[in-house]
């Protein structure tokens, strides 16, 4: 899977944070979702404009930025 072909990035929508392609729901909202306790199954009921493979395509996503660096690092935390 390529993961280009699920996410994009447009300046004019959501000031250009990387959305699944035909919607205007952010990668940063859907892993906020998984964040709180949402399991794929209430993703997909409540955003029916989504499918299992915009769900994989955006942790492919996350995985290339870690890849290349293009998240930050936390910071050690000095005891």
């Amino acid at each position: 899977m390529n993961w280009q072909d699920y996410i994009v990035s447009d300046k004019e929508i959501l000031l250009g944070k990387p959305l699944i392609k035909g919607t205007r729901i952010s990668v940063e909202h859907v892993v906020g979702l998984f964040g709180q306790g949402w399991d794929e199954k209430d993703i997909l009921e409540n955003y029916p404009t989504l499918n299992k493979e915009s769900l994989k395509a955006i942790f492919l996503y996350l995985q290339d930025c870690i890849k290349d660096g293009l998240l930050f690092q936390p910071s050690k935390r000095i005891a």
